[in-house]
């Protein structure tokens, strides 16, 4: 899940919608002012420090549009970066850069806000054995990178998709106990239905309900919205025995005190559904722009 390479097969068929939704029948500006042969260069400026994720995705982006751009990487995703500092310099005709430009920015604005939070949460349970997750509140069509950019900040992804791992949440469980099914019984069908080796998950709203699935052979039991006490309790009781994860309610305010419980796993969906994008900037330099 943590691999941190996105590839163009990956990421070609997202950066394609995109560009067809902001060029569609073309960038009518550019074609009516600037001429064909005007080349230069455009430096990827960051206005505000933070860190850095998307760049792969940028520099596809300008090749989709024109294969024949040059684009110079200066720093890598995962870096932390300055007011002031350039993440990349673009070379070639300035018709084509400024018909990618607002594309690009778009996905690394977003990417690099979501590394940016990310990272803020990682440093402040850095000094406790816990790790940071990410959820599927993500943006439709976007998660693969939204999720790649929790990784720049030091995260971990939880599910990409349904079909990773079961986790059984209030719907199913409100569901099956309307037909008379317990917790335990709930859990023991998925187990007994679930594919060889894959992981169950379950969110509990209580230390008896974590009890409960802990007896019935959950892998993972998802604390939701539970006080800090109550989750202490949990842990005193089910530490050790099973990866306890927290979820509901979690902000930069609170973080270090749910993870001062002792669980293994804080889950926070706030890290791409509500993330402020980071602002970014692409910068002509006049003095390099010539008619060739």
């Amino acid at each position: 899940m943590n691999n941190d390479r996105l590839t163009s097969g990956q990421i070609d068929p997202v950066i394609d919608i995109a560009l067809a939704e902001d060029i569609a029948n073309g960038d009518v500006t550019s074609q009516a002012i600037i001429p064909p042969e005007l080349f230069g260069k455009a430096t990827l400026l960051f206005k505000e420090k933070g860190v850095l994720a998307g760049i792969p995705v940028v520099k596809r982006v300008f090749q989709r549009v024109d294969p024949s751009l040059d684009i110079n990487i200066i720093h890598k995703d995962g870096e932390k970066v300055e007011k002031g500092d350039v993440a990349a310099v673009i070379t070639g005709r300035v018709s084509s850069i400024l018909k990618a430009e607002r594309t690009a920015l778009n996905f690394i604005q977003r990417m690099c806000g979501i590394a940016t939070i990310t990272a803020a949460y990682v440093a402040e349970v850095s000094d406790l054995p816990v790790k940071i997750y990410d959820t599927r509140k993500t943006t439709p069509g976007l998660r693969l990178l939204e999720k790649y950019a929790v990784r720049m900040g030091g995260g971990y992804n939880h599910r990409s998709s349904l079909s990773d791992s079961i986790l059984i949440k209030d719907n199913h469980i409100a569901a099956l106990r309307a037909t008379g099914m317990s917790l335990k019984d709930i859990i023991m069908r998925a187990r007994k239905n679930a594919p060889a080796g894959m992981t169950i998950e379950v969110e509990v709203n209580s230390v008896k309900e974590a009890l409960e699935a802990l007896k019935a052979g959950a892998d993972i039991i998802m604390l939701d919205n539970m006080l800090p006490t109550e989750m202490r309790q949990a842990v005193n009781l089910l530490g050790g025995k099973v990866k306890l994860e927290a979820s509901g309610n979690v902000n930069l305010n609170n973080v270090h005190q749910v993870a001062m419980t002792g669980v293994d796993m804080i889950s926070i969906g706030a890290l791409t559904h509500s993330v402020k994008s980071l602002d970014i900037s692409l910068e002509l330099e006049p003095q390099t722009l010539n008619l060739l």
